[in-house]
């Protein structure tokens, strides 16, 4: 299981410096607005040490690492919804994506224009969510108009309960609020999620600033990443080995663009468990609190269909006993259940009936 993240933002925010970034792929980022007319999409592979050394330790041919996909699309700008800009005909492209990364220009510079003629962090986070209030108004105004017309061979109580759903949503969103701010039954969140709301899904918000400007404070919101695009973008440029002796001489403890990946596993409630073995050792995504069979049906739904029981085997005690069969003598590995709730960093194999 991989996750996959929309970067949303105004022109000239830096969106495609961050996205270059990430990916290493060549993207156009001219100093204009809407020089990203088509997403781009690019996946990178989630930096995990642990996976490196179980490699290591089980002599894997190859390793797999969890993978994130980032959806970065034109820019956003007052009025898209009315035609402004590019409209907002590209907010369709982020709407299978897990969680919405809102990137917002936190510093100056006289050299590079900002559409709205003010640096305000706070106020681009308004423009963009005010912009995605509109695109689900439309999706909510759509579905209900669907809805209208299948009442007319008669209602039901699945169809009343749709009506009233998407009639407080649509309350909601004519208020100003987020989706992912209202409260429902878990019913309801399977039908929301179906909807595909952008609003619904869990925002991160990317602080964008550089060494002589900081205007990150003025913007306070959980799920906050603050860094600084131009110099994630040299440091994707750069060896390994560079890379960590150049964070080091920043400062700092790891790249914001790590910072960035780690946040989106919080945000998500995600942890990883893995496999490892002679053939490959490979990286797994699961939410955390999923169950031994859940996490087995993440491999192949076979496995958790047919679940007997997990091998577990912490990832401390992997390493401190160097391997499975250490692991096994030293009598630290666990056969878990059904009722088993993963924990991040377990090594399993899982064992099912055909």
């Amino acid at each position: 299981m991989s996750f996959s993240i929309g970067i949303v933002g105004l022109p000239n925010v830096g969106k495609s410096t961050l996205f270059k970034a990430i990916t290493k792929t060549q993207v156009d980022c001219a100093n204009y607005p809407f020089c990203t007319i088509e997403p781009n999409k690019g996946i990178v592979a989630v930096p995990d040490e642990r996976l490196d050394n179980l490699a290591r330790i089980t002599n894997s041919e190859k390793t797999l690492p969890v993978t994130v996909e980032f959806v970065d699309i034109a820019g956003l700008v007052k009025g898209a919804h009315k035609g402004e800009g590019l409209g907002n005909k590209f907010l369709a492209n982020i709407r299978e994506v897990d969680a919405i990364c809102e990137v917002v220009r936190a510093f100056d510079n006289n050299d590079i224009v900002h559409v709205s003629g003010q640096i305000s962090p706070k106020d681009d986070v308004e423009i963009i969510n005010y912009e995605l209030i509109f695109a689900d108004l439309e999706s909510v105004n759509k579905r209900l108009e669907n809805v209208e017309k299948k009442k007319k061979s008669g209602i039901t109580k699945d169809l009343e309960k749709e009506i009233n759903l998407l009639m407080s949503i649509k309350k909601a969103l004519e208020d100003g609020k987020l989706v992912n701010e209202l409260d429902f039954t878990d019913e309801e969140k399977i039908q929301v999620k179906q909807m595909q709301l952008l609003t619904s899904k869990p925002f991160i918000y990317v602080c964008n600033i550089t060494e002589d400007s900081n205007k990150s404070g003025e913007l306070d919101v959980k799920n906050k990443v603050v860094l600084n695009a131009k110099q994630e973008l040299d440091l994707s440029e750069l060896s390994d080995e560079e890379k960590t002796e150049y964070i080091k001489e920043l400062g700092l403890e790891e790249s914001g663009l790590d910072r960035l990946i780690q946040e989106g596993y919080k945000t998500l409630n995600l942890i990883t468990f893995f496999t490892s073995g002679p053939k490959e050792s490979r990286g797994w995504t699961i939410k955390n609190g999923a169950l031994a069979p859940q996490a087995a049906g993440v491999i192949h739904t076979d496995f958790e269909k047919g679940f007997i029981r997990a091998e577990v085997i912490s990832y401390e005690n992997f390493i401190k006993y160097n391997g499975e069969n250490g692991a096994k003598t030293a009598g630290v590995m666990k056969l878990e259940g059904k009722e088993y709730e993963m924990k991040d960093g377990d090594i399993c194999h899982f064992r099912f009936a055909v």
